[in-house]
């Protein structure tokens, strides 16, 4: 039989003589059957190096929301890489920018620039902490933060270690962290506005900030319940701690103004990345003046050699100017395809048996597969979708699905991009049917 990844393999195993594991992000090693190289890509579509065409749903992790070398950014790049690719000083894209981002994000007031989210992260944490002179930082457990170790505090500890449902335990999942960022945080569970509110009593007055992704996408894909947002606004402004909303992911994809804007709150501090540089290494926080006054002062140090770089910049430019000619037309499109492509899916797991629940929005969802005898509903917190998700069961579906040309993230996760097309779901749906049925036939539990 050909092996329709030869060449994928093949690379995998020369890039292991010259890069540690063969793969620059750890993350990128857990695709299977092998982690695939890539050639070229158009809209939703990409081509890997075997001349294999996915209709892609991973979509750069999330950070293509305007589709694989979309017509205007290359050459926005292209022009600024003429001019110059890097001052290590001022140029006037960055206010263009920053009051592009002004304009679309609620109740935002300045900007500061860096490279990626995971650094955003820790200009968030360092600024919360001098602005309130308190320790602690107060996230979710499961939630993902960057990779740094402050970022993982709590990402996905194993369920012999979750600790009691009142103090979920700070763990983190990488050797080599200073031990004492660990009693830095606080760590809630996810969608219990009742636990939260305990947790924060008991260590009030010692809590800098909450923060938060507004929809969990990176475990699962939780909207919050009634009231949780609420409570965390509501337990910052009366303790003065900040509310940091991390929108690395639903940033612009659930509204031009974000996750905020669709779910209606205002956040002292927003972490933006992946989309705000539709694929160039680009991220930004975005907040009200007064909590970004210790940068103003310069009393905390925010600083990179990179930022605000200007190709950066020059691309970030064309995909905000996207979004904001689109108006009324973004999110609704992502929306409906988004939503079309689960109620797709879900009819083809009740035709062929498979327990797959797909939840989400519809902008981004997840592919729950249920455990034998896992009880029907919704997931809502990170214990719940350990004990309920069938991890194994979804990989081998995942295959099925890759195989037939249609490609998702490997914990479950599935975006929509504005280059989607009617045309891309129904054939998305078309070559998922085949996948669907090749797994009822091959499938068996361990």
């Amino acid at each position: 039989m050909t092996d329709r990844y030869a060449k994928s393999r093949d690379l995998f195993a020369r890039a292991q003589n010259s890069i540690a594991a063969g793969v620059n992000s750890g993350i990128r090693k857990m695709e299977q059957p092998v982690p695939l190289y890539f050639s070229h890509g158009s809209g939703p579509r990409a081509w890997d190096v075997d001349g294999n065409e996915y209709i892609d749903f991973q979509i750069g992790q999330g950070a293509l929301l305007y589709g694989h070398a979309p017509a205007g950014m290359a050459e926005a790049i292209g022009e600024q890489a003429k001019k110059g690719t890097h001052w290590a000083a001022q140029c006037e894209l960055e206010i263009e920018v920053a009051e592009r981002l002004l304009k679309l994000m609620p109740g935002a007031e300045l900007v500061r620039f860096n490279n990626s989210a995971t650094e955003v992260v820790l200009s968030a944490f360092r600024l919360a902490r001098a602005h309130t002179g308190k320790p602690l930082i107060l996230k979710f457990e499961g939630a993902y933060h960057g990779w740094a170790d402050e970022g993982l505090v709590g990402f996905a500890p194993p369920a012999d270690k979750w600790g009691d449902e009142e103090n979920p335990s700070r763990l983190h999942p990488s050797q080599g962290v200073i031990p004492e960022v660990l009693g830095t945080f606080v760590v809630a569970r996810w969608n219990d506005p009742a636990h939260l509110r305990r947790l924060v009593d008991h260590h009030r007055g010692q809590i800098a900030a909450i923060v938060f992704e507004p929809v969990m996408c990176n475990t699962c894909c939780m909207e919050p319940v009634p009231g949780l947002i609420s409570t965390i606004r509501e337990l910052c402004d009366r303790d003065g701690m900040l509310m940091i909303a991390d929108e690395t992911i639903t940033g612009f994809r659930f509204a031009p103004g974000g996750a905020q804007e669709y779910l209606g709150f205002t956040p002292d501090l927003t972490i933006l990345g992946k989309a705000i540089g539709g694929g160039v290494p680009f991220a930004a926080l975005v907040g009200k003046k007064s909590a970004m006054q210790k940068i103003i002062d310069g009393t905390v140090v925010h600083a990179g050699t990179l930022n605000a770089n200007p190709l950066c910049l020059a691309s970030s430019k064309w995909c905000l100017d996207h979004v904001i000619e689109m108006g009324s037309d973004h999110p609704k499109v992502v929306f409906d395809l988004g939503k079309q492509l689960m109620a797709g899916l879900r009819a083809l797991a009740d035709k062929y048996g498979i327990p797959m629940r797909p939840q989400g929005p519809g902008p981004a969802f997840h592919a729950v597969m249920l455990k034998p005898g896992a009880e029907e509903g919704p997931v809502t917190e990170y214990r719940d979708y350990v004990r309920r998700h069938d991890g194994p069961r979804w990989a081998h579906l995942r295959i099925c699905l890759l195989e037939q040309g249609v490609r998702a993230i490997e914990r479950g996760l599935w975006f929509i991009s504005l280059a989607h097309r009617q045309q891309d779901i129904d054939d998305a749906l078309a070559k998922a049917d085949a996948a669907f049925a090749k797994h009822a036939a091959e499938w068996k539990a361990a």
